[in-house]
């Protein structure tokens, strides 16, 4: 079976990835004690693909849950699937990141990468044909993004040949708890650029828009936005825990998604992230955080540098499509006046 493994990290990425397992545990008619209560031989057909079947016939998630304090974690195993998950998959610190993406990539996340990557491995080990990871996280945190950047570039490393799906959630000014979400965020996007094959973008701002326009929320929760995330998860996922004839692996969804290697992001909202990083760069306001743990003003001028080609890139081929569209209208004109 081509399995996937799920990791989650953070205190965004560890809630709307417990929202995520209780959706899939619904659809697929498992309970919260991992037994199987469903009513079709299609839930069970490819269930492999997300959970490993313990004895007494319980079907544990394939998930590693890490994060550098240990509340979020608290919270999960005293909620409704909670029990559900392999005690040993719980990976986490006493510190915390302080929402500073340095100390998740360089100083507190790097002490506790060596413990999670052996629970990814035994995970790794213990499949028939691991097909890639997917990672849930935030990219304006400090362990979501500093930490999990690392874990994604450890993976690559390790494991070269496999798939790197990532669902990554952006910043947004709209509903900002932390003044430095530009920083983490930007050089979060320098990193999964080089390491991660395909990014689903979830966008804080554009949820809340769908929960005014849509859903007539008058005061949307972040309950509220990860029950949507959860539902845009299941569904991308859909192809991948089914049978069907589309889709049916991560590298076939890469293939059918993304254009141009370095596009891999799915979704254009970088400008605006680019624009508040360059406001605070410039003045170098909030430097000293990162700086202080060890990092080197040149990392944020590269990543600077690369968030803005992937911006002209997507501007680039989006001007080359208009271009063409103008081509085709004025032949369609030509022939009707012939």
């Amino acid at each position: 079976m081509r399995e996937i493994l799920h990791i989650q990290g953070g205190q965004c990425g560890n809630q709307i990835g417990a929202k995520f397992w209780e959706v899939v545990c619904a659809e697929h008619g498992i309970d919260s004690t991992g037994k199987y209560q469903g009513d079709s031989d299609l839930q069970l057909e490819r269930i492999n693909v997300y959970y490993n079947e313990a004895s007494c016939g319980r079907f544990v998630p394939r998930a590693v849950l890490m994060d550098l304090e240990p509340g979020t974690m608290d919270s999960i195993r005293s909620g409704p699937y909670g029990q559900i998950f392999r005690p040993d998959n719980f990976v986490f610190g006493q510190s915390g990141a302080g929402n500073n993406w340095a100390k998740g990539h360089y100083t507190e996340g790097a002490e506790l990468i060596d413990s999670v990557l052996d629970v990814v491995r035994k995970e790794a080990e213990n499949c028939d044909c691991l097909q890639g990871f997917q990672v849930c996280h935030s990219l304006g945190g400090g362990t979501g993004s500093g930490m999990g950047t690392l874990l994604i570039s450890k993976i690559r490393e390790e494991y070269p040949d496999r798939m790197m799906l990532t669902f990554s959630v952006f910043p947004s000014p709209k509903v900002s708890d932390t003044v430095v979400e530009p920083y983490n965020a930007t050089l979060s996007v320098h990193q999964l650029v080089e390491n991660a094959d395909e990014c689903m973008v979830l966008d804080n701002e554009a949820l809340y828009d769908i929960c005014f326009r849509t859903l007539k929320l008058t005061t949307p929760s972040f309950g509220d936005l990860n029950h949507l995330i959860s539902a845009t998860m299941s569904g991308v996922t859909c192809c991948l825990r089914f049978p069907g004839q589309l889709n049916s692996d991560l590298r076939k969804l890469a293939v059918n998604l993304i254009p141009f290697p370095r596009l891999h992001f799915f979704m254009e909202m970088f400008r605006r992230v680019s624009e508040q990083f360059t406001a605070m760069f410039r003045r170098k306001a909030f430097l000293h955080w990162y700086t202080g743990e060890g990092m080197d003003e040149m990392e944020f001028t590269e990543a600077e540098s690369n968030m803005n080609d992937l911006v002209s890139e997507y501007q680039q081929y989006q001007d080359a499509t208009a271009e063409e569209d103008d081509y085709y209208d004025e032949e369609e004109e030509e022939a009707q006046e012939m």
